[in-house]
C-alpha cells in the first residue's frame, strides 16, 4: 500500500506524535508498504517520502509551527490517507482523501484543549475556548472512515477504535548500563509544559531530599522548572533516543503527574526497560499503570505521591510482562487490519471498523 501520514507535528520537534509516526512508518515499511509523511516545514531536511508544507512559527507554542498551504496536486498518488492532527496538514489530508475517494483514518493523539490555559493564562477564557473547540474538532473527525485512539480517553462524540500507539519493546529493554550506581534516582522524561504538571515532581523532590531526581526534557516551562527546582533535581535536555533505554534502566522509578496524556509513552517505555512507574490516578494511567507495573497516586496529594514512590522502590515488578499488550507488533497487526478492511469496503458503504482482539486496557 501507498500510505500517506498527514501530521501537524514532526521533526525536529520531539514529542510522542513524532516518535509514533516514525515508529509506525518504519514498521510498515519493513512490511513492504510505502509511507509518505506530509508535515510542516522547519529546521529539518526532508528525506525520502517526506513532504514539507510551508509553515510559520507558532507564536502560542514555541517549537511548533503553523502550516500554511500546499497544493494537493503536488502530492503523490496514495491508497490510504492517515491523519494525525486536526490542524491544516490534517485537513489537507482529509481533503485529499475526499477528492480522490480514498479511505481516511484519523488517530487522536492529543487533547489540544488541555493546552489552552498555558497559552491564554486565564482559566475562564480557556474554558470558553474548550467548549467551542471540542465540538469543532468532533465535527472534523466525523468526516473520517475510521477514528482510532489509544484508550477511551478521546472526549469526542465519535465512534472510535481503541488502538494503542505501541511501544518498541525490542528497542526499549533493560540495559547493563547504570548511570547512577550509588544513588536512588527518580526520573521523568517528556515535554516540560504546563499540562505535564512537572511542578508536582518538584514538590515531591523537596519532600524527599534523600533521593535524587532527574528531569529530562524541553518545552515552554523549562526555565520556570530550572528556577524553582530544589537542589536534588537535575534538569537535563532531551536525551538522544539511543540513550533513553539506558536512562530508563538506570533510574529506580519513573514519575509523572501529567493529566493530558492519551496513552503516555514515556512511562510505558520506562516499564519496558524494567522500571516501575508512579503516576497520577487519572486517565490514561488509571488503566495503563496497575499493581503489576507501578503505583498510582491522587493528583495534588503530596502524601499519596510519596506513598506511590515508596511502593515503587520497595516492591518487585515484572514490568515488561505487564506492558506486553502495548507492544508495537500488536499495534501494527491491528493497524494493517484496519487498512485492509476499510480498503475492501466500497466508498458508499464504509463504516467504522472494529477489531476482533480486545484492547489491552479492557
Amino acid at each position: 500500500m501507498r500510505i500517506g501520514f498527514f501530521t501537524d507535528s514532526y521533526f525536529p520537534e520531539i514529542d510522542g506524535v513524532t516518535y509514533t509516526i516514525k515508529l509506525w512508518r518504519e514498521a510498515l515499511e519493513r512490511k513492504g508498504h510505502e509511507v509518505y509523511v506530509v508535515y510542516p516545514d522547519g529546521d529539518y531536511e526532508p528525506g525520502d517520502r517526506e513532504i514539507p508544507v510551508r509553515s510559520v512559527p507558532n507564536p502560542f507554542y514555541s517549537g511548533y509551527r503553523i502550516p500554511l498551504f500546499r497544493r494537493p496536486s503536488t502530492l503523490p498518488k496514495l491508497d490510504i490517507v492517515h491523519c494525525h492532527g486536526p490542524a491544516p496538514v490534517g485537513r489537507l489530508g482529509r481533503y485529499y482523501a475526499g477528492k480522490h475517494g480514498l479511505p481516511s483514518i484519523y488517530t487522536h493523539h492529543t487533547p489540544i484543549e488541555e493546552y489552552f490555559y498555558q497559552n491564554v493564562k486565564s482559566r475562564t477564557i480557556a474554558t470558553v475556548l474548550k467548549r467551542l473547540y471540542v465540538p469543532f474538532e468532533t465535527s472534523f473527525l466525523r468526516g473520517f472512515d475510521v477514528v482510532t485512539a489509544s484508550t477511551d480517553r478521546i472526549e469526542r462524540d465519535v465512534s472510535h477504535v481503541r488502538l494503542p500507539v505501541g511501544i518498541d519493546t525490542a528497542f526499549f529493554r533493560p540495559t547493563d548500563t547504570d548511570w547512577y550506581p550509588d544513588r536512588t534516582v527518580i526520573g521523568y522524561s517528556g515535554r516540560l509544559s504546563m499540562e505535564k504538571h512537572v511542578e508536582e515532581i518538584l514538590r515531591l523532590a523537596e519532600t524527599l531530599p534523600e533521593y535524587d531526581f532527574v528531569v529530562v526534557g524541553e518545552g515552554p516551562r523549562r526555565s520556570w522548572i530550572e528556577r524553582n527546582a530544589p537542589l536534588n533535581v537535575d534538569v537535563r535536555d532531551f536525551l538522544p533516543r539511543d540513550s533513553l533505554p539506558a536512562f530508563y534502566s538506570s533510574i529506580d522509578a519513573f514519575v509523572t503527574a501529567s493529566r493530558a496524556d492519551t496513552l503516555g509513552l514515556s512511562p510505558l517505555e520506562a516499564n519496558a526497560c524494567g522500571t516501575p512507574v508512579a503516576a497520577a490516578d487519572v486517565p490514561p494511567f488509571d488503566r495503563t499503570i496497575r499493581r503489576e507495573n507501578g503505583a498510582r497516586f491522587e493528583y495534588g496529594n503530596l502524601e499519596s505521591m510519596v506513598d506511590a514512590i515508596r511502593a515503587c522502590l520497595g516492591s518487585e515488578y515484572d514490568t515488561r510482562l505487564a506492558i506486553e499488550p502495548y507492544g508495537i507488533h500488536h499495534t501494527l497487526a491491528d493497524l494493517t487490519s484496519i487498512y485492509d478492511r476499510v480498503r475492501s469496503t466500497s466508498e458508499d458503504e464504509r463504516a467504522v471498523v472494529t477489531l476482533d482482539r480486545g484492547s489491552p486496557d479492557e
